[in-house]
């Protein structure tokens, strides 16, 4: 009844709704296959702000970015930590923070992300440096002659056991490197069911997915963790807030653990993948940032030989303009997050230009910034990758604009204002490092000519992932 009800009684300034004709899906089937044109196609039709009905919410959509700042910034009406709380706590398998049994958990979880600011950062991107050197020397050094292997598969063997054994130290078994590709293999057949498991299909209907969390957890119970040497601030902190609540169970802790793993990686793998499947797809960048890096290392007198270890601070990675623009641009054209947030009662949205949206409680709203990303007034040919794009006159490019108006918001990879990524500088910094080391370490190349795409399975849940790997070599540079 409720649903009948709600379609044919909308009220004075709720904006238009878009219902489909199956019952309770409504138009999940469509935007599944392809939110982007979906919704582009409504925007056409109806303007910059409509509902769409999705498997039972009523989602109300903000196409136009300049009214992205009133929602962003309306954090008290508009909520987020408990839609994100809920989802988490089923995908990864522990007891939501938002019920009365653990008081401040949340809080006290958030306020550790201050390990990955400012000279926290600075300590954990070193290790990562190292880390990433000691990882590329074991696995390439051999790399006289021409080695090839599958892209992503690369991206996701270096990065996983890099953010690894950074953030919860290494395994100090003789075959630790096995140990952690393990856990790898586990976690890639995990991730494989994350659209599903956010789309709130029950676990019990994929496959060993449930088995295969299960054991996953298991590596990060406390009697694992303490074997592993070396771990970071930020997971150190996390325990002992853990420590502190006794109706936390050990099983609870470690899903915690594994979803802040997930956290961790589950995105910037594939977002590595696609910077450097792009670099080398276009030699003009590559030589443009393989440059920039050179010219680095020759002003500090530091050598790119495997037996040489290289120091970056963070200062010189943010000065790589190049380097940092190409990422940009892949990220650019590889994310697909949606921002959301839920409307925390019967109220009215205002915006600019004296619009107002009428807003009922739990309606969730939602910025889809791939439509920003790919707006050819914004982006002049939004599908071609231009390496360059954000550079002007040799430094960084932060002024972009639609219908002659500068935009607040114009690349948003990591989420915005409430929902950001914490960790969003970390990751920037892994991602450049990886790039930095390959770079001036191998001559890399494509080995297979075929074009990859994006695979829109995870569309909404941040970097989308490839559709295909492709086969790459290298070889330590002369």
């Amino acid at each position: 009844i409720y649903f009948f009800f709600y379609i044919f009684n909308r009220k004075t300034g709720e904006p238009p709704l878009i219902n489909g004709w199956i019952p309770y899906l409504g138009k999940a089937l469509i935007f599944r296959k392809d939110a982007f044109k979906f919704l582009l196609d409504q925007q056409k039709k109806l303007g910059d702000i409509f509902t769409v009905h999705i498997a039972g919410r009523y989602i109300t959509f903000i196409m136009d970015p300049f009214q992205y700042v009133y929602v962003i910034r309306n954090s008290k009406q508009l909520e987020f930590h408990e839609f994100a709380d809920k989802m988490a706590s089923k995908t990864f398998d522990y007891p939501a923070l938002s019920k009365g049994k653990f008081p401040d958990l949340k809080e006290n979880l958030h306020r550790i992300y201050q390990y990955l600011q400012g000279k926290p950062l600075d300590i954990i991107s070193d290790h990562m440096m190292k880390n990433l050197q000691d990882i590329f020397e074991w696995k390439c050094s051999q790399a006289t002659d021409w080695e090839t292997e599958k892209m992503y598969k690369f991206c996701c063997s270096v990065m996983f056991e890099a953010s690894f054994v950074t953030l919860y130290g290494r395994v100090p078994a003789a075959d630790g490197h096995k140990v952690i590709s393990e856990i790898r293999d586990k976690f890639i057949k995990f991730d494989a069911s994350f659209p599903y498991l956010a789309a709130n299909i029950p676990i019990e209907l994929l496959g060993a997915t449930k088995k295969v969390r299960k054991e996953l957890i298991h590596h990060f119970l406390l009697q694992n963790m303490t074997k592993w040497l070396g771990g970071s601030k930020v997971v150190q902190a996390r325990q002992d807030i853990f420590e502190k609540y006794e109706l936390l169970g050990d099983y609870d802790k470690a899903a915690h653990h594994f979803a802040f793993l997930w956290a961790s990686v589950g995105n910037t793998i594939p977002a590595t993948f696609w910077a450097m499947y792009y670099l080398l797809r276009h030699p003009e960048a590559l030589a443009a940032v393989r440059d920039e890096i050179d010219h680095l290392l020759q002003s500090t007198g530091q050598k790119r030989g495997p037996m040489y270890n290289i120091h970056l601070t963070r200062e010189q990675l943010d000065n790589l303009v190049y380097l940092e623009s190409a990422l940009n641009e892949s990220l650019r054209m590889c994310s697909s997050s949606m921002n959301i947030r839920i409307s925390q009662e019967d109220f009215v949205l205002k915006l600019e230009g004296n619009q107002e949206v009428g807003l009922r409680k739990g309606d969730w709203i939602a910025l889809y910034p791939q439509i920003l990303h790919m707006d050819p007034e914004v982006y002049e040919d939004p599908k071609e990758y231009k390496f360059d794009r954000y550079i002007e006159n040799g430094k960084k490019k932060t002024t972009f604009y639609k219908a002659g108006r500068k935009l607040k918001y114009f690349l948003m990879p990591f989420g915005s204002g409430i929902s950001m990524c914490p960790g969003r500088f970390l990751a920037m910094n892994e991602m450049k490092m990886f790039l930095f080391l390959l770079l001036a370490r191998f001559d890399v190349e494509l080995v297979e000519n075929k074009a990859v795409r994006l695979d829109n399975s995870r569309m909404g849940l941040g970097i989308l992932l490839p559709d295909v790997d492709i086969a790459f070599r290298y070889k330590l540079r002369s």
